[in-house]
C-alpha cells in the first residue's frame, strides 16, 4: 500500500485583518431567492479588492439559514465594502427576503493554516 506523505499546510499570520461571520435567516421558503441576490453580489466582488475572502454556506440543519464569512485586508477595506455599490444593492435586494435582521459577529483573525492543494486547485465557476 502506497501512502503519500502529508504536506505541511501553508501557515500565515493575518495582521490587521478583519472578518465577519453573518447569519441570514430567509423567510420560509425564500432561501433560493436570497442566494440569488448574494451570488449576484459575489459576482461583482472585483469592485472590492480589499475583500480577500467571501464564502457563502448553507446551514445543514435549517433550510432557511445562510451563513457568510468575509475577510477584509484591514479596516479601510471593511469600510470600502460597506460603501460599495454592490453591497448597497445586495442589502436592498435581501431586505424583503429575510425574516429578521442579520446576526453579525465581528472578529479579528490572527492566523490561518491552509493545505497548499486548496490554493492550487482550479476553483473557477
Amino acid at each position: 500500500m502506497s501512502t503519500t506523505p502529508a504536506q505541511e499546510p501553508v501557515q500565515v499570520l493575518l495582521p490587521d485583518r478583519r472578518c465577519l461571520l453573518v447569519r441570514l435567516t430567509a423567510t420560509e421558503g425564500r432561501r433560493l431567492e436570497l442566494l440569488d441576490v448574494i451570488n449576484t453580489y459575489a459576482d461583482g466582488l472585483a469592485e472590492e479588492p480589499g475583500t480577500e475572502l467571501f464564502m457563502v454556506s448553507l446551514d445543514p440543519d435549517d433550510a432557511n439559514l445562510v451563513w457568510m464569512y468575509e475577510v477584509f485586508r484591514d479596516e479601510k477595506a471593511e469600510n470600502a465594502h460597506r460603501a460599495a455599490t454592490g453591497f448597497a444593492d445586495m442589502l436592498a435586494g435581501v431586505t424583503d427576503l429575510l425574516s429578521g435582521p442579520p446576526a453579525i459577529l465581528r472578529m479579528d483573525p490572527i492566523r490561518m493554516a491552509v493545505q497548499e492543494g486548496v490554493l492550487t486547485q482550479d476553483w473557477s465557476l
